[in-house]
């Protein structure tokens, strides 16, 4: 017997978003996925939710953001991840952060590390063996993963996953067969298939204090950069990222046209940017005021001390996180 189909006329509907921002330390992400995620709960209602892989780095911005904040430590499972999103949205979340994503990848019972483990049961130590047993290795953290992120397809809600970046470069042959370096600049630490299911894939560089970069000339960051067309009127060359950008994206998907976000005042915005250095702690902070024009220091006064103490909180917040590799008079975090 012959399948009976149907059609209508397409409409677009409500859909999720999958925001995925990509940084190394230093770039802005956690504040910058805070913004977004306050624009997108403007629309979405609901609560946000923080989950922090990150030894409480979440609670840095407490005063300044409402959250419910999720502490989520190892294993980092692929498994694991999909179980914390799903708690988040039975206790009442409208939007998720992950901050951070790559631990999925390369944390403690991660994907890396989920394959060493396999690999090591099907050896049983017999390093002989292990050439021959990589690829069969890769099957159950694989499966795990798409496991994971079909879980996640089927989660109604909108989700901000952090992604660390590093420097990378591969070795090229050119047409004279001799082999070189190509660099490939900042690339997202995690699985290309989880990477590529983001609705859009934000790049921050170091310092740029969450004003992404939408063109570059490496082919690894061209390869992360991922701005659809419905979303592209809505950023401008130079601008960091805003709770009004994450509610134009939000009414996007929620099926309107939504105009393209008002920046905010000057002051507005230089006031985040302080707040933002000040969380990376005092040689952050005093480094990036230097910079400042006397115009922006007169707005800043009145504000001056609150941030020199939060500020000092971050460095006694990274000391604990870094132990004897912090110094603050040399942060590692600018």
């Amino acid at each position: 017997m012959a399948r009976q189909f149907q059609h209508s006329l397409a409409r677009r509907e409500k859909v999720p978003l999958l925001v995925g921002l990509v940084g190394p330390s230093g770039s802005g992400k956690t504040y910058s996925a805070l913004e977004l995620a306050t624009g997108i709960q403007r629309v979405s209602g609901g609560e946000i939710f923080f989950v922090d892989t990150e030894a409480k780095r979440g609670l840095h911005y407490a005063d300044r953001f409402k959250f419910q904040h999720v502490p989520f430590g190892e294993p980092f499972g692929s498994l694991d991840y999909l179980d914390v999103l799903r708690y988040c949205k039975r206790a009442g979340a409208g939007v998720t952060i992950i901050d951070s994503g790559s631990h999925e990848h390369e944390g403690k019972g991660g994907l890396l590390d989920l394959h060493e483990q396999t690999l090591q049961r099907m050896t049983r130590g017999d390093d002989s063996k292990r050439s021959s047993m990589q690829m069969l290795a890769w099957s159950e953290p694989k499966q795990a993963r798409r496991e994971f992120i079909n879980g996640l397809l089927q989660l109604e809600g909108n989700y901000i996953f952090c992604f660390r970046a590093k420097e990378s470069s591969k070795p090229v042959k050119s047409p004279n067969g001799k082999s070189t370096v190509e660099k490939m600049g900042f690339v997202p630490i995690s699985g290309d298939e989880f990477i590529y299911e983001m609705t859009a894939n934000i790049l921050l560089h170091p310092g740029s204090n969450g004003v992404p970069t939408w063109q570059s000339e490496l082919l690894g960051e061209r390869a992360t950069i991922k701005l659809p067309e419905q979303f592209r009127g809505f950023f401008s060359e130079g601008q960091r990222l805003t709770r009004e950008i994450g509610e134009a994206m939000a009414r996007w998907a929620q099926g309107e046209q939504p105009k393209a976000p008002v920046e905010p005042t000057t002051n507005e915005g230089l006031m985040a940017e302080a707040e933002n250095m000040a969380s990376f702690g005092t040689a952050a902070l005093e480094q990036w005021w230097k910079l400042l024009d006397k115009a922006k220091k007169r707005a800043l006064e009145a504000h001056k001390e609150a941030l020199k103490a939060t500020a000092k909180q971050a460095d006694s917040e990274l000391g604990d996180m870094f132990g004897d590799r912090f110094d603050p008079a040399n942060n590692p975090m600018k």
